[in-house]
């Protein structure tokens, strides 16, 4: 499953693979088998992107269109 949404929100913050792949500690490449929808992406990785972006994992792998996030617990 390609994950379009990922590779949309990276360069909406003008972010390269490469700036993503290091705040969630990989390499670019693996980075790139998440978007091309290549590689599963674990859901520690999931959170962080959501969190990063201000948006919800169902958002993330498309499951609805409202990127605003749920209300989350402090």
């Amino acid at each position: 499953m390609k994950f379009q949404r990922l590779k949309d929100l990276r360069e909406d913050h003008d972010k390269l693979q490469k700036d993503i792949a290091n705040i969630l500690g990989i390499s670019q490449q693996y980075y790139s088998e998440y978007e091309q929808g290549n590689r599963t992406i674990p859901t520690e990785h999931l959170i962080k992107l959501s969190l990063y972006y201000n948006t919800s994992m169902d958002y993330l792998v498309g499951l609805t269109n409202e990127p605003k996030p749920y209300t989350r617990k402090k």
